[in-house]
């Protein structure tokens, strides 16, 4: 390896951490809602800054995942899915972060509280 190459490897590497910094400032802002969706479909939103843990039942009562939402983020405690990923990911706070739960169909988002604004696509 030469001189060129390592100032070459390190300027890139020092240049995705400043956007990694820069976009983590600008746009990761604290959220202020969690917003779950079953299905795709809205299921119900719940404010950050109240502690609470929301039991949601899937079936009948054949599925269900803890939501738990402490110190202003939200994490899934306890889930009867296969694989457990969505207990597995770390809580979540900022503005557009998520949780999934694939087998159950489950999506815990952040939001801001803000409605969200319709693009071209979305209509």
């Amino acid at each position: 390896m030469k001189k060129n190459d390592l100032v070459f490897g390190l300027t890139v590497i020092g240049a995705a951490f400043l956007v990694f910094i820069g976009y983590r400032f600008l746009y990761g802002k604290e959220g202020a809602y969690v917003q779950v969706e079953i299905d795709g479909t809205f299921y119900a939103g719940y404010p950050l800054y109240e502690d609470r843990n929301i039991r949601l039942e899937y079936g009948g009562g054949e599925g269900f995942n803890e939501l738990c939402i402490q110190g202003g983020k939200a994490s899934v405690l306890s889930a009867d899915c296969p694989d457990r990923l969505c207990v597995k990911q770390r809580a979540v706070s900022r503005t557009g972060e998520s949780i999934i739960c694939l087998p159950h169909k489950l999506a815990i988002r952040i939001t801001d509280g803000k409605e969200a604004e319709y693009d071209g696509i979305t209509g």
